[in-house]
């Protein structure tokens, strides 16, 4: 006699963007705490600073975006 203690039903895709999600979080929490420290450091850097924030910014969401469309490719 066996029992299931957990099944699994549905599409996993969502548990694979959930995961997928995880890096560019970090990534993006990342980039803006050390930007907010190199603004504390050097002021007069902001819109050196900035700008490679936002670009980092895409990159990392980039990648999010991919996590979530790649469920749907297959």
């Amino acid at each position: 006699m066996a029992s299931t203690l957990a099944a699994v039903t549905g599409d996993l895709g969502s548990v694979g963007y959930g995961l997928a999600a995880i890096g560019p979080g970090v990534g993006v929490g990342i980039i803006f705490g050390n930007g907010t420290q190199a603004l504390a450091r050097q002021p007069e850097a902001a819109g050196l600073i900035r700008a490679n924030q936002i670009l980092g910014f895409a990159f990392c969401e980039a990648l999010a975006l991919i996590g979530l469309v790649m469920p749907f490719v297959y």
